[in-house]
């Protein structure tokens, strides 16, 4: 089981997120913190283990994924996006996430590929070899608000599962700040 490394409370983990509803002077959906333990499968599997999401889900679909973008805001160091993970040629959505990168730890080549806004950060950090790692730092349950609700294409709002996640280089350098939500099994 994934265990969490450093102890920073479930709004400090998601300022990705809240940062994006703060722009869009919208209230965030409530996240309700869990135990890893405590989260059902499909979303155990899923979502609480050390490893990238992008080629998590790529697995457990079958199928590349890809990305829509949502909203951003890029300032001199960072990056923030909001997106929606779908997979195949059907884009089927699989994962709502709001992201912060730190384009600085990248070479020149990734933070292209990253603005490009088409790619995974998953898929570049493993297409160009990036030595990284996955540090969960909470795991939650929420119920999907209108924005949610319509990233994923449902017809009423759901009860959803997610977690928080930091990609950091062998240096312990911050690569990105997530948090992603996945939509109902």
């Amino acid at each position: 089981m994934t265990q969490i490394l450093e102890h920073i409370t479930l709004e400090q983990a998601a300022k990705p997120l809240l940062d994006f509803y703060n722009r869009a002077e919208e209230p965030p959906p409530e996240l309700i913190a869990i135990d890893g333990k405590e989260m059902p499968e499909p979303y155990r599997e899923l979502l609480v283990h050390d490893d990238d999401m992008t080629p998590t889900l790529e697995k457990f679909h079958g199928e590349k994924i890809h990305l829509r973008l949502i909203g951003k805001e890029q300032s001199e160091n960072s990056y923030v996006r909001e997106v929606v993970l779908e997979a195949g040629s059907a884009n089927k959505p699989v994962e709502f996430g709001a992201i912060a990168i730190h384009l600085k730890h990248f070479p020149e080549r990734s933070q292209q590929l990253i603005l490009g806004e088409s790619v995974p950060l998953g898929t570049i950090l493993g297409s160009h070899n990036i030595k990284h790692q996955s540090h969960p730092q909470a795991y939650f349950r929420v119920q999907s608000d209108p924005l949610i609700t319509k990233a994923f294409g449902l017809s009423k709002s759901t009860g959803l599962y997610g977690r928080c996640n930091v990609h950091k280089d062998l240096e312990g350098n911050h690569l990105a700040e997530i948090v992603e939500i996945l939509p109902p099994a």
